[in-house]
């Protein structure tokens, strides 16, 4: 009877560990990164010297310019000299401070999603983008760049249905903050604790290692959620756009993917550390008897 009480017991632990490892580190990620604009930013901010993003710039800039010349049969000897000239910007300062600039705008857009706007896809608005990118062609010389169009050219990250769907799958986790992290470590702490009370050592150390089974476990649904999130995103993101919204994905869940990692370690040492330590524990049972 208390071999099966106990093996119910650890499987309805994977079960819950299963389900608030991942949602104590998306209602975290939600609350602590993606709601704050300054750390927002921050994890964007990199992909200024992302290749990737570069060129997506650059051929948004270039093709809007595009629309307003017309050089008969040198269209595409300028069109090739604009946009190298825009790619070359987009390896300095300048762009780096726009890039952040327009980040910290676009934030408005998420936060929306997020707030119940619906309709309305998520965005970066590459204006400010634009703006600095302008009036540094027209500095250093660079033909046709007084004529490049200061418009919302954008990058979209996640189109109208995706934000409606984000908001409604994702929009709660807001108001959890924290406290499914917090509730885990108590429904750890209370396990552990109370098998070291009733069966003392050998107890703790069972428990220890259905804890670490149920990290592990939790970790591995987490990553999966990221990947199957990342396909579905991409999926409805036009062509031209995809490099640029991939590399935007993977930076705003980078801390996701660091906390797989990180949970991931910590309950494989935790589980295997508590199996060794039984395994000792019980040889030396006979041994001191």
């Amino acid at each position: 009877m208390r071999t099966y009480l106990s093996v119910t017991l650890s499987a309805v632990m994977l079960v819950l560990l299963a389900v608030l490892v991942p949602l104590s580190a998306l209602a975290a990620w939600v609350d602590l990164e993606i709601d704050d604009t300054d750390r927002y930013v921050t994890a964007l901010s990199p992909l200024a010297s992302d290749a990737a993003v570069q060129s997506t710039v650059a051929g948004l800039i270039t093709d809007e310019a595009m629309k307003q010349l017309d050089v008969g049969p040198l269209q595409d000897a300028v069109e090739e000299l604009l946009r190298g000239a825009v790619r070359s910007f987009t390896t300095t300062e300048a762009f780096q401070n726009a890039w952040d600039l327009a980040n910290r705008t676009s934030h408005e857009t998420v936060t929306e999603a997020l707030d119940g706007n619906s309709g309305e896809p998520v965005i970066i608005d590459l204006a400010p983008v634009v703006q600095q990118v302008k009036e540094g062609l027209v500095n250093d010389g660079v033909p046709f760049a007084d004529l490049i169009p200061v418009q919302h050219t954008d990058i979209t990250l996640l189109s109208a249905d995706r934000a409606d769907e984000l908001r409604g799958r994702l929009g709660w986790l807001r108001y959890c903050s924290v406290w499914p992290a917090i509730g885990t470590l108590v429904l750890i702490v209370l396990v552990v604790g109370t098998a070291a009370v009733r069966r003392r050592l050998r107890g703790a150390l069972f428990a220890a290692s259905v804890a670490g089974a149920g990290l592990v476990l939790g970790a591995l649904v987490l990553r999966v959620l990221v990947a199957v999130g990342r396909s579905r995103v991409l999926d409805e993101v036009p062509g031209s756009d995809r490099d640029g919204a991939a590399a935007v994905f993977d930076a705003l869940t980078a801390s996701l993917r660091t906390t797989v990692w990180v949970v991931l370690l910590v309950g494989a040492v935790v589980a295997v550390g508590a199996v060794v330590a039984r395994v000792v524990l019980t040889r030396r049972a006979p041994s001191a008897g």
